[in-house]
């Protein structure tokens, strides 16, 4: 199976790719990196590899039709990180920028393959998309938030969604915190409890929507294996936690207290607008997935930390 990855340098994209890679599918890794449609072998210990392929996210297609060509899915991920900066007003339109613009060049390039277009589109988004709803259960029909994520995920998976008229089916990803230790936002989180002073962020009130990066990965998969799935999914375990509960959880992963709290204003402070997006209280359920048969390998959050720290 030929496979393309936009964004798959990243934490959830990289070991995506090898996970496929590592069972001799053929993948094809965009990245800026190169000059547009050069390619470069990565190899795998006994196993093919990955390839990486040069691509300009501009807007046009470029030479990318004839990577496209004869792919059984294409995976968007690409996008600048939002926890890389503050949200200053040239920051908010590099992350719209690198998201719509991404996409866009894909969709142009889907239109003009030829003769076997990829039968399907997975997109990223986030549970952003939702804003702040409190105590509100979220499946995939509730409706989008007024912040500035959620404008931007709406933006961001109504161009996804073009690739539709082009013949794939289209499935976007409205994405919890990824865990994994080794990336993402976990180590951040863990940093303040290393030193015994970590604790729930404002009230503690606030839901977080996250899931296991396995589980993420083998979603990812299951997408491609499931034809009747499409549309928005929200890809987060089945029992989204407080963050005060959260971080009662980390503790315990770590033997350390959770007693400590971060007040809003200094993360106001700290961070500017972000802090808005941290705070913000989103119960996003699986709904998609868990009627469509998606079994969770870590679908509670002890679990899960037992999973990532051995205990």
């Amino acid at each position: 199976m030929k496979v393309v990855i936009a964004g798959g340098s990243g934490f959830l994209g990289n070991a995506l790719a090898w996970s496929w890679a590592e069972e001799s599918h053929d993948v094809q890794v965009l990245t800026r990196s190169l000059p547009d449609a050069e390619a470069q072998h990565e190899s795998g210990t006994g196993k093919p590899g990955i390839t990486r392929v040069g691509w300009a996210p501009d807007g046009r297609p470029g030479a990318l039709p004839r990577t496209l060509e004869g792919a059984a899915v294409v995976v968007n991920l690409a996008g600048e990180s939002i926890a890389g900066a503050r949200w200053s007003a040239a920051r908010k339109q590099a992350l719209r920028d690198s998201r719509i613009q991404g996409t866009r060049t894909l969709i142009s390039a889907l239109r003009e393959t030829a003769n076997t277009p990829p039968p399907a589109f997975i997109s990223a988004s986030g549970v952003g998309y939702y804003g702040d709803r409190g105590t509100e259960a979220l499946t995939e029909d509730s409706g989008p938030g007024d912040d500035f994520l959620a404008h931007l995920c709406v933006e961001w998976e109504a161009e996804a969604v073009r690739a539709a008229a082009a013949g794939a089916r289209v499935v976007v990803l409205r994405t919890g915190i990824v865990l994994e230790k080794s990336g993402g936002a976990l180590p951040q989180m863990m940093r303040p409890f290393r030193f015994f002073a970590g604790g729930p962020i404002g009230t503690g009130r606030q839901y977080m929507p996250w899931i296991h990066r396995l589980d993420w990965i083998e979603m990812v998969r299951w997408i491609v294996e499931t034809p009747a799935v499409s549309g928005p999914l929200n890809v987060t375990a089945p029992h989204p936690v407080t963050n005060a509960e959260f971080s009662r959880a980390l503790g315990r992963a770590m033997h350390r207290p959770a007693l400590l709290p971060a007040p809003r204003p200094a993360l106001r402070i700290a961070i500017g607008e972000m802090a808005d997006a941290i705070l913000a209280s989103q119960r996003a359920l699986p709904g998609v997935p868990l009627a469509h048969g998606y079994h969770f390998r870590y679908p509670e959050i002890d679990i899960a930390f037992r999973g990532i720290f051995g205990d």
